[in-house]
């Protein structure tokens, strides 16, 4: 029986889109969703680990390393390792658009001191051992970036390469999250430009999000790299999706498993991006299996030791319901019998 990548679950589905706003549903605790992970079990099979995001309620990036001690504790208490860490870069948490001006980018590197800081914190106490810290852009759509894409993409290259220093000096490795919200990161060409542009792959690279880079496909943001049409065969899918995936896997050391229905969706702050299904979705675009083993190729090479599913901005009835969990757990078990070791 395979016995990696490891299987991790994503604290922040009960976090991202939920708040006390109208129409917005409260967030769910980190106690509840350790509860709900752990709880999932398929033939005798459980989730290994859980990918844990940096900001209130679930943490208090300022916390103390006694409270973050104790936080490890509890996570530990279920089992659990801590791989990938969300680092709270964006306006109205630690951090700023990367694209901004001076105030705006030093905010967004005190974000990533901070998750350098509690990773550190994580794995002098042996709960950590693996995984990256990961960013984004942290600038909501693409119009601002539109107005000057040259050097709105220069800006968020400097800003990034600042960032990657601070990883590489604490021992750490950043990821960026391609996702259609992102300015700078909207379309696989961009996402591209800004990896090729920082140059340093030990110290930052790409996170691939199954639901979001199918988007990439489509060229939702970005029409003029679309690599597929509205309609297309499994032939035509396929032949786009190595053409995507070989391109974006040498830098990718991150991977998320996820489903997506070809919508876009939003929920409170967050501006719509690729919407997360449930694993067994009848809309669902992608075989999820075949798909992720794309990007899974030579997976050790590139440090990855363990994959997270992402339900981002799932309802939380979806997420009450311990059969979610068991269903992706069981397509998490699948793509590791295809692609693991």
């Amino acid at each position: 029986m395979k016995q990696h990548p490891k299987l991790h679950n994503a604290m922040w589905p009960g976090l991202v889109g939920k708040g006390d706003g109208p129409g917005q549903e409260p967030p769910i605790s980190l106690t509840r969703m350790l509860e709900l992970t752990a709880a999932a079990n398929v033939n005798g099979q459980k989730f290994e680990g859980i990918d844990y995001f940096l900001f209130l309620p679930h943490t208090d990036p300022n916390a103390s390393d006694g409270d973050l001690r104790k936080i490890a504790d509890q996570i530990a208490s279920y089992g659990f390792s801590v791989g990938s860490l969300v680092a709270p870069v964006w306006p109205g948490t630690v951090g700023d658009s990367a694209m901004g001006d001076d105030a705006a980018r030093e905010k967004f590197l005190s974000a990533v001191k901070m998750a350098c800081r509690i990773a550190n914190v994580f794995e002098n106490h042996g709960v950590r051992k693996y995984g990256v810290i990961r960013i984004d852009s942290a600038e909501f759509g693409v119009d601002k970036w539109r107005a000057n894409p040259k050097a709105n993409t220069a800006r968020i290259v400097e800003t990034f390469k600042l960032a990657a220093k601070i990883a590489k000096d604490h021992g750490q490795r950043l990821a960026a999250e391609g996702e259609i919200c992102w300015a700078g990161m909207h379309s696989w060409r961009d996402m591209l430009d800004v990896l090729e542009g920082v140059g340093m792959p030990e110290a930052l690279g790409f996170q691939a999000d199954l639901a979001h880079t199918y988007l990439y496909l489509l060229g939702y943001n970005a029409p003029e790299y679309a690599m597929l049409g509205s309609t297309y065969s499994d032939e035509e899918f396929y032949a786009a999706y190595k053409q995507m995936t070989d391109k974006l896997r040498p830098w990718t050391i991150d991977f998320h498993v996820a489903q997506n229905d070809g919508q876009v969706h939003g929920a409170g702050s967050h501006d719509k991006t690729g919407k997360h299904c449930p694993a067994d979705d009848p809309n669902g675009k992608l075989d999820v299996v075949q798909c992720a083993g794309y990007w899974l190729q030579d997976a050790t090479a590139r440090g990855i030791q363990h994959i997270c599913w992402d339900g981002c901005m799932f309802p939380n009835a979806t997420l009450e319901n311990p059969a979610t969990w068991n269903t992706i757990l069981s397509t998490m078990i699948a793509v590791r019998n295809a692609h693991g070791w």
